[in-house]
């Protein structure tokens, strides 16, 4: 898996973790990255709104507009059947792949 290829897979994995439980919007969905991450992943919208449109064209989010609690018109992304299984074997292959990352770190300073 290439560089780009593993950002593309984390950045769907953390898209459809976050929207799991309830729809959120763009501006939402990169605030609760960025807050859970304590500022590590701080997305830009060049990065969020092409996965978005990304893991609708797959099937795995549906979108629509609603109002947000200011008022205003945003799309909201909800994950579909078809996202949560994908989300559910990404992480499995998340924790695997960190796990094994884990292993050879402390292999190498043990």
């Amino acid at each position: 898996m290439g560089g780009s290829d593993l950002f593309t897979g984390t950045l769907d994995l953390l898209i459809l973790g976050i929207i799991e439980h309830r729809p959120l919007h763009g501006y939402a969905i990169g605030k609760q990255i960025r807050d859970s991450s304590r500022g590590v992943l701080d997305l830009e919208e060049g990065a969020l709104y092409p996965a978005l449109h990304r893991l609708r064209r797959r099937n795995l989010v549906v979108s629509e507009w609603r109002r947000t609690e200011t008022g205003r018109r945003a799309k909201f992304y909800s994950i579909t059947p078809a996202g949560a299984r994908r989300l559910a074997d990404e992480h499995d292959r998340w924790r695997t792949f960190t796990d094994a990352v884990r292993a050879v770190l402390e292999k190498g300073t043990g």
